[in-house]
């Protein structure tokens, strides 16, 4: 059987660095590998051959932050405040998560992936309470046909006590393969601002383990320019630094991450309804900070890059016109562009996680991770006129026709290939009873809009020390 795919007569968005379009186009594949690309490419024997007539081909999106853990509990806190996740998640009932719990949120959240094209995810996996729950989370992405970072983290202990602990670095030894394309590894952890900086430790493990740090950076009322300052002044930012919302920063914080190189993956869903700032892409770009998109998490929004491209488009747009308008002006060209938020979704995550080189465009010698999106049944996938601006602002999950992963196909014909989803539901079901079983049907009811205890309102929800940033004093 040939390991050859030829996807014909499509619109190619090559996503390559002058982002060349090309109209009716072929993309072959053999094995792992994009062969070509050009124009009535011969078709080696026994290829599949896939018709892309009225459809575009892109690279696989690539999303840089998603706790896909709490996918096991899709929609649950559709009306959650941020407050409201810290608590459910940081200080109660997020406790409850068993190892087997992780597994079926991570299987659920890696076919999501995969089924609306999003073909490399970060794993952004704070719910690691023990290296149980990480075997775990490595094996659902394991038996998932995709590209997976697993960015190790755990919310119920301080980032220099996991990280230094035997356990973990046996697990990295075991799990873990340098130079693996299809598991990377990143460490997660989240830094306070308390200047006595106890999670330097955790960033020389990092450093002594060679591998990147991902941090959520200016999240208001959590993590804010101090600890960005303790970062720079200790020699911990990096080019592959990924800071995650980075929402409330100030101008010299926004210049330590450019001065830098690192990169910022922007949630606008989740900075627009959760509260951690105004989604920041019209200030990244003015300090030329890279960005990747993300979605952080399908406890209370959709897991495809679709919905991320069009609503970064929306709040950089409103942004521009409200700042114009405070002006007694009017924006008669907009600066960001459909194509620019495409190019995030897809280069800008390859770049942030240094994967271009395997990744991120339709290239001769890159790994085919390839999307087509074609849907001839739908009235909106015709017609094709501004093939960025449709994939930013028309297309949808069900458009997703084909999917390849590693030259793979994991999606043909709008179906997945290979994946067992009843199984996967009835892991995800019997985390659900758990959840309820042990905190009780009042509980679990009073959970989608959980009270905040008083005591917890104006707390740094990071609880890994007793710095309170709000106050800038040692609780007592």
């Amino acid at each position: 059987m040939s390991d050859s795919v030829l996807f014909r007569n499509g619109t190619v968005l090559t996503m390559d660095d002058r982002h060349t379009v090309l109209p009716n186009a072929d993309v072959l594949v053999i094995g792992e590998r994009i062969a070509e690309i050009g124009v009535g490419l011969t078709a080696p024997e026994g290829a599949t051959v896939i018709d892309a007539s009225g459809g575009i081909l892109m690279p696989g999106m690539i999303d840089t932050h998603r706790h896909m853990w709490q996918t096991a509990m899709r929609g649950y806190g559709a009306d959650w405040t941020l407050t409201q996740y810290f608590v459910w998640y940081y200080l109660e009932s997020g406790k409850l998560f068993r190892p087997e719990d992780i597994h079926a949120g991570n299987l659920l959240a890696a076919i999501e992936a995969i089924d609306a094209g999003v073909t490399t995810t970060v794993d952004w996996s704070h719910g690691l309470q023990t290296v149980d729950h990480a075997d775990a989370a490595v094996d659902a992405l394991q038996a998932v046909p995709g590209r997976f970072v697993l960015a190790y983290g755990n919310i119920q202990q301080g980032p220099w006590e996991w990280s230094a602990s035997p356990e973990f670095r046996d697990f990295v030894s075991r799990r873990i393969t340098p130079g693996n394309d299809m598991l990377g590894f990143q460490m997660a952890f989240d830094v306070t601002g308390d200047p006595a900086f106890p999670e330097k430790a955790a960033f020389e493990v990092a450093r002594e383990l060679g591998v990147p740090v991902t941090t959520h950076a200016g999240v208001w009322g959590a993590t804010n320019d101090d600890g960005i300052r303790l970062m720079h002044e200790n020699g911990f930012m990096t080019p592959q630094t990924v800071y995650v919302h980075s929402a409330t920063l100030n101008h010299d914080s926004y210049h330590r991450i450019a001065a830098t190189g690192g990169s910022v993956s922007v949630s606008t869903e989740s900075e627009q309804s959760a509260g951690q700032g105004y989604p920041p892409t019209w200030t990244l770009r003015d300090h030329g900070i890279p960005v990747s998109l993300s979605m952080d998490t399908s406890v209370w929004w959709s897991g495809d890059l679709f919905s991320a491209m069009r609503t970064t488009l929306g709040a950089d747009r409103s942004r521009e016109h409200m700042e114009a308008h405070s002006r007694a002006e009017t924006v008669t060209h907009l600066h960001l562009r459909a194509e620019q938020v495409v190019d995030w979704a897809t280069r800008g995550g390859s770049k942030a996680l240094g994967m271009d080189s395997v990744v991120g465009s339709l290239e001769a010698g890159k790994k085919a991770d390839v999307v087509l999106l074609k849907n001839d049944d739908s009235p909106v996938m015709f017609p094709i006129l501004n093939p960025y601006g449709h994939v930013a602002f028309q297309a949808q999950r069900g458009d997703v026709d084909t999917v390849l992963v590693n030259g793979k196909i994991v999606k043909r014909d709008h179906k997945l290939v290979g994946v067992d989803l009843a199984a996967a539901r009835a892991e995800v079901g019997r985390t659900i009873d758990h959840l309820r079983g042990e905190m009780g049907e009042e509980a679990w009811t009073r959970g989608m809009n959980p009270d905040v205890p008083e005591t917890k309102v104006g707390d740094n929800p990071y609880t890994y020390t007793e710095w309170d940033a709000g106050s800038a004093q040692w609780k007592h």
